[in-house]
């Protein structure tokens, strides 16, 4: 058989055979990124939810801390140090409510909330 036609034949045999090997590795490849993705989804849900409990343990331990500060307030006699305390547990008042709302927000933004991983877009765009 000569090149000339060895070569147009063999090229006619094995492309319908690489199409199909590439078909089956595109197949292969998108059930395993589901996979990936299911996997990685998972894991933020798992990081949102402790990250959350630590944040509402955090609040409760300042919530404490600032109750006594303010029970400490009324054993102060001198009045510029009783400003001075007055003036901290404002500030850490306002910390803790702060705090306190970061954490609502935290909560009410489930993981698939903020960015749907399958399409790349935010949820909104989806609907």
């Amino acid at each position: 058989m000569k090149y000339r036609t060895f070569l147009p034949v063999l090229l006619f045999t094995l492309t319908p055979l690489l199409s199909a090997q590439s078909a089956a590795t595109h197949a292969h490849t998108s059930a395993s990124g589901k996979q990936s993705r299911d996997d990685h989804h998972q894991r933020m849900m798992e990081m949102h939810r402790q990250e959350s409990d630590a944040m509402k343990a955090e609040i409760e331990k300042m919530k404490l801390a600032l109750a006594a500060m303010k029970a400490n307030l009324a054993t102060i006699r001198d009045s510029n140090e009783l400003d001075r305390w007055r003036n901290n547990v404002d500030l850490w008042q306002t910390m803790v409510d702060h705090m306190e709302q970061m954490q609502k927000h935290m909560e009410s933004m489930e993981p698939g909330m903020m960015h749907d991983h399958d399409t790349g877009t935010e949820p909104s765009e989806n609907k």
